[in-house]
């Protein structure tokens, strides 16, 4: 095969010939690459700068720090409203009445009992009993809804109505 190309033309061409197109070849990659490199940095120019003039990456640290002092923020609320929230908890928020005839001598609904109770269902439910002669006031302390003292159905029902309530 060298022997039909040395006929055509010395060897040396052949060579130097095809080294000239691996030449031309890798300028027209070089070429090639260095527009596409171009493109690239305009765009990249193109996406750091808004038309505001505003740089992305000043923009991003000043997004970041909002978000950082926002972040701080919150955590001081959070460390406020915990004991807000444990205090609510804590404090009767619920409560109901019921009024009832406790004698049938006495004219109308005078007695009643009310409970009073926190979100745990903590608290207390006080009794009134009147009659024509004299009235009385019971208080029985209320733990989760239930009482070491004796209740009464209407305590019961007064109790059970307060924790009906919604809870936190």
């Amino acid at each position: 095969m060298l022997s039909r190309l040395s006929n055509i033309a010395p060897l040396n061409w052949w060579f130097e010939s095809g080294l000239a197109l691996l030449l031309l070849i890798s300028l027209l990659l070089i070429f090639l690459l260095y527009y596409r490199m171009k493109r690239f940095e305009d765009s990249h120019l193109a996406l750091r700068t808004f038309l505001s003039g505003n740089q992305l990456d000043t923009l991003l640290q000043e997004y970041t720090r909002k978000v950082e002092e926002q972040d701080l923020e919150l955590k001081k609320t959070s460390a406020r409203l915990t004991p807000i929230e444990d205090k609510l908890r804590d404090s009767i928020d619920r409560a109901s009445i019921i009024r009832f005839k406790a004698f049938e001598d006495v004219g109308s609904d005078l007695s009643f009992a009310l409970a009073l109770l926190n979100q745990e269902g903590d608290g207390v439910v006080i009794s009134a009993i009147h009659s024509r002669d004299e009235s009385r006031v019971y208080g029985k302390p209320l733990k989760h809804g239930n009482s070491t003292y004796m209740l009464t159905e209407e305590e019961n029902e007064a109790v059970y109505k307060a924790m009906e309530g919604r809870k936190i």
